[in-house]
C-alpha cells in the first residue's frame, strides 16, 4: 500500500475541535436518516410483493420480484459511487455529501405515495424499480463519502473510533427501520398494512431525508481536503485512472473486505426478520423485536469494534471480529434448527459481533492516499456490493438446495474466512502511515 505524498498532512494529524466533533455528530446522524430510507424497503418487502404484482402472482415469485427491485439499487450504487467520488476528490467532500443525501430523500417520499399494480397495472412496479435505482446511486456515493469525510476529520489514533462511529451511526437507520416495521406489524392488521401501512415508513423516510439535508448545512470541509488544494497536490485528471494504475491492491482488500460486510449485514440483519418466519416458524412480532435488538447491539458492537481498532490495529480486529461473526451465526442457526428457544438474546448477541463491519471502513480509508482515497474506496465498496449485494438471495437460494435450511450461516461464514485471510496478508505488510 502507498503512504501519503509528504506535503500532505497524514491522516487525522490535526487535533480534533469543537467545531470537528460537532461535524462527526452530524455526519453519523444525517448519515442514520439517509440509511433509514435505504434500508426500510427490506423490512416491508412482503407487502410490498403482494401490492405490485398481479394478484395470481405465486408468493414465492412475488418476492423474488420484489427482492430483485431491492437489488437493483445495489447494482446501481457503482454508478452513483464512481460519479460522486470523482468529484468528492476534486470538488471537495463536503459538496457531495449534501447532494448524496438530498437524492436519497425525494425518491423515498416517492416510494410513499406511488400507486399499486391494482389501481394501474406494470407501471407500477416499473416506478417502484426506477425509485429504487435513484436510492442506490445517492446511497453509492453517500457511504464511502462519509467514511472518507470523518476519517479526515478524526485526530491520529482515533480514526478507528470515527469510522466506526460513523459506521454506528448509518446502522441507527437500520435500527429505525426496524423499530418502524415492529410497530407496524404490531399495530395494524395485514390488511390495514396493505391498504395503507406500508406508505408510512417511506412518507417518514423523506421526511427524515430532508431533515439530514438541513443538517449538512452545517459541516465543515476535511483539514485533509482543505490541504491538498491550499497546496494544489488534488489529483489531476480521472481519480479513478490513477486508482487503477497504482492502488489496484487497495481495490482488491477493498472488495474482499466489503464482501464479509455485505453477508452479514444483508443476511443476518435485513433479510433474517423474514428468513426466520418463513423458514424457522418465527413470529413477526417475535422477529421484528429480535431483529430491533440487534440492530441496537449492532449499534454499540462498531463502536466496540472501533475502540479495539485503536487499541491493536485494523489488521488484528479484522481477524478477531470475522472470527467471532463465524461462531456467533453457527450459535444462532443451530437454535433456530432446534426450534429457536434462544433467538431472542441470540440474535442480539449477533447483531453484536456483526459490529465487526465497524473495522471495515478503516481497512479501506488507509488503502489509498488522499488524493484518490474517494474514488478507491468508493470503487472498491461500491463494485463489490453490487455483485455481492445483488447476488446473495440468490447465493443461498442456490445453496439451500444442497446444504438446507443451515446455507446463510455457511455462506456468512465464507465470507468471514476470506476476511481472516485478508487479515493475515495484510499483517504480512508494513502498516501505511496515511
Amino acid at each position: 500500500m502507498t503512504q501519503v505524498a509528504p506535503a500532505v498532512p497524514p491522516l487525522g494529524a490535526a487535533p480534533l475541535s469543537r467545531n470537528d466533533i460537532r461535524t462527526l455528530f452530524l455526519a453519523a446522524l444525517g448519515g442514520a436518516l439517509e440509511f433509514y430510507d435505504f434500508v426500510v424497503f427490506v423490512f416491508f418487502a412482503l407487502p410490498l410483493s403482494e401490492l405490485f404484482f398481479p394478484k395470481d402472482t405465486p408468493a414465492w415469485l412475488a418476492t423474488m420480484q420484489v427482492y430483485g427491485i431491492f437489488a437493483a439499487g445495489y447494482l446501481a450504487r457503482p454508478l452513483g459511487g464512481i460519479v460522486m467520488a470523482h468529484f468528492g476528490d476534486r470538488l471537495g467532500r463536503k459538496r457531495m455529501f449534501a447532494l448524496s443525501v438530498f437524492l436519497m430523500a425525494l425518491p423515498t417520499l416517492a416510494i410513499g405515495l406511488l400507486p399499486i399494480y391494482a389501481q394501474v397495472g406494470l407501471l407500477a412496479p416499473m416506478l417502484l424499480l426506477f425509485l429504487r435505482i435513484v436510492q442506490g446511486v445517492a446511497i453509492g456515493g453517500e457511504v464511502p463519502g462519509a467514511w472518507v469525510f470523518v476519517a479526515e476529520h478524526a485526530p491520529r489514533g482515533k480514526v478507528g473510533f470515527a469510522c466506526a462511529s460513523l459506521t454506528s451511526g448509518l446502522t441507527v437507520g437500520i435500527l429505525i427501520g426496524s423499530l418502524s416495521a415492529a410497530w407496524i406489524n404490531h399495530h395494524l392488521t395485514h390488511d390495514e398494512i396493505l391498504a395503507w401501512g406500508w406508505r408510512l415508513p417511506f412518507l417518514l423516510g423523506g421526511v427524515f431525508g430532508f431533515v439530514a439535508v438541513w443538517l449538512r448545512r452545517w459541516l465543515s470541509e476535511t483539514p485533509v481536503f482543505t490541504a491538498l488544494r491550499e497546496r494544489k497536490e488534488l489529483s489531476r485528471g480521472l481519480p479513478l485512472r490513477t486508482v487503477f494504475a497504482e492502488h489496484r491492491s487497495g481495490v482488491v482488500v477493498s472488495m474482499l473486505v466489503t464482501w464479509m460486510l455485505t453477508a452479514a449485514i444483508l443476511v443476518l440483519i435485513l433479510v433474517l426478520p423474514n428468513m426466520v418466519q418463513k423458514q424457522f416458524g418465527i413470529s413477526a412480532d417475535a422477529a421484528f423485536l429480535g431483529n430491533s435488538l440487534a440492530a441496537l447491539c449492532l449499534c454499540v458492537g462498531c463502536l466496540a469494534y472501533g475502540l479495539l481498532v485503536d487499541r491493536i490495529g485494523d489488521r488484528l480486529a479484522l481477524l478477531v471480529g470475522a472470527v467471532a461473526l463465524t461462531i456467533g451465526t453457527y450459535l444462532l442457526f443451530f437454535d433456530l434448527a432446534a426450534g429457536g428457544a434462544r433467538f431472542l438474546w441470540l440474535y442480539p448477541l449477533v447483531g453484536f459481533l456483526v459490529g465487526a463491519v465497524g473495522v471495515v471502513p478503516t481497512v479501506m480509508v488507509k488503502a489509498f492516499p488522499a488524493p484518490v482515497r474517494f474514488s478507491g474506496l468508493s470503487f472498491g465498496y461500491n463494485v463489490a456490493y453490487a455483485l455481492f449485494g445483488a447476488t446473495t438471495a440468490l447465493v443461498i437460494e442456490t445453496l439451500a438446495q444442497w446444504l438446507g435450511r443451515m446455507a446463510p450461516a455457511h455462506y456468512v461464514a465464507f465470507t468471514a474466512l476470506v476476511a481472516v485471510v485478508v487479515a493475515i496478508w495484510l499483517m504480512r505488510k508494513p502498516e501505511p502511515e496515511s
